[in-house]
């Protein structure tokens, strides 16, 4: 993704809800007439995918290090020198997943000039603190800032050597007092580098907790690396986590990129934690400890139930390394980077399905770049090798359909007017390959980003004007509520529409099952809330029509389903709706047509030549709407959207089946848009199960909700 597609718009431009104008014209629309909804069971499209409902993710900073990861110490292998504490010039970032991104550091326990950063023999990476001693003053580094919970356990291990006679203490500290710290004295250390284990209990509980490795004695030691975790980590991971991501029925996440991919050296992500380099990360310019790589992330995946998606680095990586990390994780233990894998501690093979090669290379935000005409080269010869060495996998290709490269200000970057941004024009990466990279490729990836608060017009972006410090085109929005929560929705759809584009012009897409994999996508800008969520339930509607060719979805950050603080977690809004869906429209659930008397609002301006033709939505307005049949044909299940703020009734009827007195539906709302849901907090958005006496012909759907009604399929008349 593209770093400015990820700032958040300012937040002036965000509005809290409705105007008293917005809200009455939306109020005389809502109340025109009676709404007639028609369930046709008989025509069916195909049934939802284990991956409908999939995540994304990346190395942004310490996103996965601060959401997923157990390690409690930054920098860990000493990327940065150690210096005295400065005052911070701006506060970390706070709420959800990307909390405290800002990196905390070592300093020293000392004087400044007791530690040098040793780049001769490193342990690790370039450079390693070499501390030199005082026979009665502790010299050393400490690092604080982190969280400890009172009787919790903590684990570690650090790497150390010495020359002279160093006596070297590790300590957790928890106060300011001599006795709120609990200190480790480390057994006698030698002039090759060790690794000494060691364990602590917390006394107290603090968000201010430190660590401090200091020594006495003469002459000095070095440390290698040091790490720090909670003694009930799962291989890494943090448990709580884990238990929430469990039960949203993703069915794959991709990783471990995103942008991130473009420069990712996947050797050295393998291997012993401790030895693997810290580097840099030019997408997102942020040092990595390169703790979490391959293998950890296979596991990741084995501990909360979900297929790895694998990106491999077609920005400045070649086909030969994407061949051996192919080899790596689904090779045979006799292959070369099969016995590699096995010396790593993984002898069976992983068995990755889904590859995809690079990622968004249209974009000039991308490392590595290229235009279309050489990128359609480069896919084809990863194609190549990845598949000599393992012929059974799904590749991707990274595309990208025009409406992309408008609404990104690709189009402009590569010097093409929006007249001339069209279907199968130069603008447009999925026809390209469509059109030139046939047999290399099995699906075709979209991305998509929706802006709150903001919307683009096409004359402005013609002209070039800009507001402020938004792109070209980008003006700012004041819609109504129910305005908002549709418009990501309309990404989706529109992206439908191009997609028939090519199946009218490529028939052989459809005998070849090419399907699509929109693998990263996310409503930005706004809070993580009711309102959201509404959106979001849109947005599944929408794709839930489309399943004959999206077979794959990965939602941007699969973390932004929590709300998390450093030793909890809990589903916020988006992951609730997560797991609403997938309990009840998740794989196997078949969609059948609904139709209505109400069609949702005409499309105000063409984005694609004569595209979007229809705007995103069922035939239901004010509601929005999904049918389809349980993976058993035992159920009937009706999904309804209501952004609206007052209780909405429709009429319906069933054909192709009959349906049973004994219903049961469930109902997530809160008390206002507002309502969202924190780590450590009684919810303010829940899920209600309720069950329904008799067959009704009339429903009701409360305001501002979401509600899933299931009916059982009987053999006759009710």
């Amino acid at each position: 993704m593209m770093n400015r597609r990820r700032m958040t718009v300012l937040a002036g431009l965000l509005l809290a809800g409705t105007t008293a104008t917005n809200a009455a014209q939306q109020s005389a629309a809502i109340q025109s007439q009676e709404l007639q909804v028609s369930i046709n069971t008989q025509q069916t499209a195909q049934p939802v995918s284990r991956y409908e409902y999939g995540m994304f993710i990346e190395h942004i900073g310490s996103l996965i290090y601060r959401s997923l990861w157990s390690e409690m110490l930054d920098d860990r292998k000493f990327y940065f020198p150690i210096k005295p504490e400065e005052p911070r010039a701006t506060p970390p970032v706070q709420g959800g997943p990307f909390r405290n991104l800002q990196l905390r550091k070592w300093h020293p326990v000392g004087p400044q000039e007791v530690i040098v950063m040793d780049k001769n023999q490193p342990f690790v990476g370039e450079e390693s603190p070499r501390v030199e001693l005082d026979s009665s003053i502790p010299h050393g580094i400490r690092q604080s800032g982190f969280t400890l919970v009172k009787g919790r356990k903590y684990i570690g291990h650090i790497w150390l050597r010495a020359a002279g006679n160093a006596r070297v203490n590790v300590s957790l500290i928890w106060g300011g007092g001599a006795s709120e710290r609990q200190t480790v004295s480390l057994p006698p250390l030698s002039d090759t580098y060790k690794e000494v284990p060691f364990s602590f209990t917390a006394g107290e509980s603090t968000d201010a907790g430190a660590f401090e490795v200091t020594g006495i004695g003469n002459g000095n030691f070095h440390i290698g690396t040091v790490s720090l975790m909670p003694a009930d980590n799962l291989d890494g991971f943090r448990p709580e986590v884990i238990a929430q991501l469990k039960q949203l029925h993703s069915g794959f996440w991709r990783l471990p990129g995103g942008n991130f991919i473009s420069d990712f050296n996947w050797y050295d992500s393998v291997g012993p934690r401790d030895k693997r380099p810290p580097d840099f990360d030019y997408a997102w310019n942020a040092m990595q400890t390169n703790d979490v790589g391959m293998d950890e992330l296979m596991t990741f995946c084995k501990l909360i139930g979900v297929e790895p998606y694998i990106t491999v680095n077609a920005g400045f990586g070649d086909a030969h390394s994407a061949a051996e990390e192919v080899e790596y994780m689904n090779g045979a233990a006799t292959t070369r980077m099969g016995a590699m894998r096995a010396q790593n501690g993984h002898p069976d093979p992983y068995r990755v399905r889904f590859w995809d090669i690079g990622n968004e290379p249209y974009g000039p935000w991308q490392l590595g770049r290229t235009d279309l005409k050489y990128y359609l080269l480069k896919h084809n010869e990863f194609a190549k090798a990845m598949r000599a060495v393992d012929p059974s996998i799904t590749l991707l290709a990274s595309g990208s359909m025009p409406e992309e490269a408008i609404y990104e200000g690709v189009a402009a970057d590569w010097h093409i007017p929006l007249d001339q941004a069209g279907i199968c024009s130069d603008a447009d990466w999925t026809c390209g390959f469509l059109k030139h990279d046939w047999g290399n490729f099995d699906g075709i990836t979209e991305h998509w980003y929706t802006r709150a608060g903001v919307r683009w017009d096409r004359e402005r972006a013609e002209k070039g004007i800009k507001v402020g410090r938004l792109e070209p085109g980008y003006v700012p929005d004041q819609e109504s509520v129910l305005e908002w929560v549709r418009r990501p929705s309309d990404r989706v759809h529109l992206k439908g529409e191009e997609w028939q584009e090519y199946e009218q012009r490529f028939p052989q897409m459809k005998a070849s099952k090419i399907f699509m994999s929109n693998d990263e996508y996310a409503y930005t800008g706004g809070e993580t809330n009711l309102k959201l969520a509404l959106a979001y339930a849109m947005v599944f509607n929408e794709m839930l029509r489309q399943t004959d060719f999206l077979r794959m979805t990965a939602f941007t950050m699969g973390v932004s389903t929590l709300d998390l603080n450093p030793t909890s977690a809990t589903l916020n809004t988006n992951g609730l709706l997560f797991k609403l869906y997938g309990d009840h429209l998740g794989a196997g659930f078949i969609p059948v047509a609904l139709t209505g008397n109400s069609p949702q609002p005409a499309p105000t301006q063409h984005i694609v030549g004569d595209l979007p033709r229809t705007s995103a939505g069922s035939p239901t307005y004010p509601l929005d709407m999904v049918a389809g049949l349980s993976a058993d044909g035992k159920f009937l299940t009706l999904a309804v959207v209501n952004a609206t703020d007052s209780e909405q009734k429709f009429n319906f009827n069933v054909s192709g089946v009959h349906i049973g007195a004994s219903g049961t539906y469930w109902q997530m709302t809160g008390k206002n848009l507002e309502a969202a849901n924190h780590a450590g907090q009684a919810p303010q958005v829940e899920v209600k199960q309720a069950a329904m006496s008799e067959s009704p012909t009339t429903l009701s759907v409360a305001p501002i909700s979401v509600v899933i009604f299931r009916f059982p399929i009987v053999k006759g008349p009710q």
